[in-house]
């Protein structure tokens, strides 16, 4: 289903430039066991664990449909992103590829910025999410007071280098697959013992036919398995990556999928989706359902560090992007100040941690979720075709090369699951907007500092002369 593509040669050969080669500004301490760990760790999270109940009550007990349908789409676009990582290995991933493919200068600003803000409508969600009823089970207090806490010892470790934050990743992600497992385990245990409901997994929500419950729930689940795209955000900092990323993402992202799947199933079989759909933590509903004497705080416990752990690779990856945007002169060139000593990007780490802050004031979890995959989803559609568009490019070095359907059905489910006729709630549409408007007034803000400091600058010049 893949291959490499040699270096180019005759005519169409291309010199190599900083694009293309292993030197960076930044440190490169990530192999190919710390990216898988990234790519499960950035997957697994907060969509799993607060957004199932919602997905139940938007299919039916056949939840597990939407979860392998969404499953499907994010596998054609990965297969995607595979082949131009490979080709073009750095961190402004996805802003990149498309200023690349159509060099657009206001395309490319747009989907730079609708990539970093789902990173942080992620992060937020996520933030969210930790003072809910999880977080009850410990202590009661204000979510949003909880939630700003959060997010700025997420900044913290951030600041502390990528090598601190993936490490990091590594214990928080076995943390979180430990909480998934315990749910599967009780599930097992659950069946053998003759509990739960089979009937459950085969039944549609009643009022809209079977292809529009799924796709409408997949449109939903789909929120769970964004940050496989994050990992190309860390391109300048991982070891090898033409030859490290294909096995670490295919197998992360595959890793997730059979989770999200068996833990859809588990969680129908045994809690109707009522139940599920009005709590916001479903999983815990799961535990308590399968195992009453199964202490629910451990679970919780747990279920804290997975949404922590998704708050943290989105905020690493945000962070990165705006770096790499600044280096592509996209975003004004102070983004991309490095720490000296930590050699972290510090500017960019303080912007995306103020702006996470005040998406968590202004957004609630299923509204800041919901805007994170409809933005995903419309960068998806762009970047499936720029790869095609980028096939007559050459680049001299070995990368993977993805089968054409690939991308081509890629536009088409990402297209298709953005749009209206999947189903989406048309709240994420108008919150989607408003931070497009957002971008478009600080591009053009930008736009006015660029021309004015160039018309200084000529003027100063003629001064002198």
């Amino acid at each position: 289903m893949s291959s490499t593509e040699p270096a180019g040669s005759g005519p169409n050969a291309v010199i190599p430039d900083a694009t293309d080669t292993e030197h960076s500004a930044l440190r490169r301490v990530i192999g190919g066991r710390l990216l898988l760990f990234f790519v499960v760790g950035d997957v697994l999270g907060t969509g799993i664990y607060a957004l199932t109940g919602r997905v139940g009550a938007e299919v039916g007990g056949a939840m597990w449909t939407a979860f392998l349908l969404a499953f499907l789409v994010a596998v054609l676009t990965a297969m995607s992103y595979l082949e131009l990582v490979g080709k073009y290995p750095r961190a402004a991933g996805a802003a990149l590829y498309i200023n690349r493919a159509f060099g657009i200068e206001f395309l490319t600003f747009l989907v730079a910025f609708a990539v970093m803000a789902s990173g942080l409508t992620s992060a937020s969600a996520a933030a969210r999410a930790f003072g809910g009823d999880y977080l009850r089970e410990f202590v009661t207090v204000p979510s949003v007071a909880a939630a700003l806490l959060f997010i700025i010892t997420v900044g913290v470790v951030n600041y502390q280098g990528v090598a601190h934050s993936v490490k990091a990743n590594v214990v928080l992600t076995c943390v979180e697959l430990s909480g998934l497992l315990i749910v599967l385990g009780i599930g097992a245990w659950a069946v053998l013992h003759g509990e739960g409901e089979p009937s459950r997994l085969l039944e549609f929500r009643e009022g809209d036919a079977i292809p529009v419950l799924i796709t409408s729930g997949a449109a939903l689940a789909f929120f769970a398995f964004v940050g496989f795209e994050d990992s190309v955000n860390m391109a300048e900092e991982v070891r090898h990556p033409h030859r490290v990323f294909p096995r670490a993402l295919l197998t992360g992202l595959t890793i997730a999928g059979t989770l999200y799947v068996l833990v859809a199933l588990t969680a129908s079989l045994l809690v109707p989706v009522d139940v599920l759909g009005a709590s916001t933590g479903p999983l815990l509903e799961v535990v308590e359902a399968g195992a009453p004497g199964f202490p629910p705080w451990v679970f919780s416990f747990i279920a804290l560090f997975a949404v922590a752990n998704s708050a943290l690779i989105n905020m690493l990856m945000a962070s990165r992007l705006v770096y790499g945007m600044a280096n592509e002169r996209i975003v004004p060139r102070v983004f991309a100040r490095v720490q000296p000593f930590r050699r972290t990007p510090w500017v960019a780490i303080l912007f995306t941690t103020l702006l996470a802050m005040v998406l968590i004031i202004t957004g609630e979890v299923g509204d800041l979720g919901g805007t994170t995959a409809l933005l995903l989803l419309c960068v998806f559609t762009v970047v499936n075709l720029a790869v095609l568009v980028l096939r007559r490019e050459k680049v001299a070095h070995e990368h993977f090369r993805t089968p054409t359907l690939f991308p081509i059905l890629g536009i088409i489910t990402c297209g298709y699951l953005a749009s209206p006729l999947s189903g989406r709630d048309p709240q994420q549409y108008r919150t989607a907007g408003a931070l497009l408007v957002v971008g478009l007034v600080l591009y053009g803000l930008n736009k006015l500092v660029l021309r004015y400091s160039s018309g200084a600058g000529s003027s100063g010049a003629n001064r002198v002369s």
